[in-house]
């Protein structure tokens, strides 16, 4: 998969995108990433790519001369462009496994009061927002979906089943079932006897009753 993503922020993104998975993803070919300045794509040398909004009202918009440049400029046939901001589609789980089957993509991150209209409308296939809060810029969001989408590609995890029965996944509509590692005692907080009896049938039983319980207990929304 490429991703591009567009910003005002490229150094934000040096650090967690250089480590763990995605990197390995970036190294093994899985995951084709670049990090473009928006501030490239302006003509004036301030390199202005905020102004006034008319009508009034506090803060800047982003221009939409220099995103039209940018987006028209890295598109290809296949991209397909995300706008990064609070008033998108929340950002799920299933989302992030939609976003996996694209060959393309191309993240355009907001700051200041967010987009002139117009990039909606001329610019963008989707809109997407992490949550409902308002950040300094999408560049952190921008990050979120890079993440979650990039662990599902074929061959990020090694193994692939490792995101089959995660939080959220389509075959666990709620939150993961807990889990339990070595000692089987740690403190007197025991493993559930049925863990290690060795019994299939029994330990996917729990683990359904187990992740239905949690979900109910913790977010009881997901199961409506």
């Amino acid at each position: 998969m490429k991703i591009d993503v567009l910003t005002l922020f490229p150094a934000m993104f040096a650090g967690p995108l250089d480590e763990s998975i995605i990197m390995r993803a970036r190294k093994a070919g899985l995951l084709d990433l670049k990090i473009h300045q928006l501030r490239d794509w302006t003509h004036d040398r301030h390199k202005t790519v905020d102004d006034r909004p008319f009508g009034g009202g506090p803060g800047m918009l982003m221009k939409p001369e220099p995103l039209f440049e940018a987006v028209e400029s890295l598109k290809r046939a296949s991209t397909k462009v995300i706008l990064l901001s609070p008033s998108g589609r929340k950002f799920t789980q299933a989302v992030a496994r939609e976003l996996a089957e694209q060959k393309d993509l191309l993240l355009v991150t907001g700051h200041y009061e967010g987009f002139d209209e117009r990039v909606r409308a001329g610019l963008a296939d989707d809109e997407l927002s992490i949550g409902d809060y308002v950040l300094t810029n999408g560049a952190l969001p921008a990050m979120v979906v890079i993440d979650a989408v990039t662990r599902l590609l074929p061959g990020v995890l090694g193994d692939d089943d490792s995101s089959r029965d995660e939080s959220f996944s389509p075959g666990l509509p709620g939150l993961e079932y807990p889990q339990y590692t070595r000692p089987a005692d740690f403190r007197g907080m025991k493993v559930p006897e049925v863990l290690m009896n060795g019994h299939h049938a029994e330990i996917e039983k729990w683990r359904a009753e187990q992740a239905k319980l949690r979900t109910k207990e913790q977010r009881p929304d997901l199961l409506k």
